[in-house]
């Protein structure tokens, strides 16, 4: 869709995807092909090390500098991709609610242990913020900053978001969501875990892990190179590798619809066809 639009008005892709800023990942993140990246522009692809910690305000930052230069040679931006978080941050603003970096890097300190996580769920939920560990699920990072503010503010980080009245850093955007029949869907990740597969991703993920992916402070987020590794260590069998790999996908997919409903109601929902 991105590559169609970008086509047909002239335009360049800024991507919207926290793990295609990575270089050694090109086949588990879906970057575009160097045939792709001929044909089209490509900003914001394969641009960090593996140690590089990703963030939001980094990337607002470049995301801004590409579509100013990218409407400065007369062409089209077309920001593309699944990162909630930096497509809300780029239209609307980065994060306005308190924060204080000396709590921020306890909770950190606290919470990294992955076994911990249940805890820190177990914990905003006791604190009056269930609704936070539903909306946030797993995402570790995401949860918590709402437990910083919790406990900076004594409210709730959706509280506080909500009562605040965004408003378009560029206003002339216009916004789309896909949307995907559910089995369609489902079909499709599953096809497509299968053809990474069949391109080499295990190899990939076995040289990336190597050079310390598991341990990289962002890029160890990157869907199905963890499952990956178990493979590697002969925790799983080949044959429920890709079964294992397009679950956890699908669970992504559907909190990826659910953040995008709630942080991007303005976005008009454009309807894939199932074939």
């Amino acid at each position: 869709m991105a590559l169609e639009l970008a086509a047909a008005h002239g335009g360049e892709i800024v991507s919207a995807d926290s793990m295609q800023l990575y270089r050694d990942l090109p086949i588990g993140t879906a970057q575009p092909t160097a045939e792709e990246r001929r044909r089209i522009p490509h900003h914001l692809v394969a641009i960090y090390d593996l140690a590089v910690r990703a963030d939001v305000y980094t990337y607002v930052a470049l995301a801004d500098r590409a579509i100013a230069d990218i409407r400065r040679r007369g062409r089209v931006p077309v920001v593309a991709g699944g990162t909630g978080l930096y497509l809300h941050a780029l239209l609307y603003g980065l994060d306005p609610l308190p924060g204080d970096e000396t709590l921020k890097t306890r909770l950190d300190g606290e919470y990294d242990d992955p076994a911990r996580l249940a805890e820190l769920q177990a914990r905003l939920a006791a604190a009056g913020d269930a609704a936070v560990v539903a909306r946030f699920g797993n995402n570790r990072r995401r949860l918590i900053r709402a437990l910083e503010v919790r406990l900076l503010t004594g409210r709730s980080i959706l509280e506080l978001q909500a009562a605040q009245r965004p408003h378009l850093r560029y206003p002339l955007a216009l916004a789309r969501k896909l949307e995907w029949p559910r089995e369609a869907l489902r079909g499709r990740i599953a096809a497509r875990v299968a053809a990474m597969l069949d391109a080499g991703w295990i190899e990939e993920a076995d040289r990336a892990i190597a050079r310390g992916l598991l341990v990289s402070p962002t890029a160890h987020q990157a869907l199905g190179y963890k499952i990956i590794a178990r493979y590697l260590a002969g925790e799983i069998s080949r044959a429920a590798l890709p079964e294992a790999i397009a679950t956890a996908t699908w669970q992504f997919a559907r909190r990826q619809q659910t953040w995008f409903r709630h942080q991007h109601p303005e976005a008009e929902p454009y309807a894939m066809a199932s074939a």
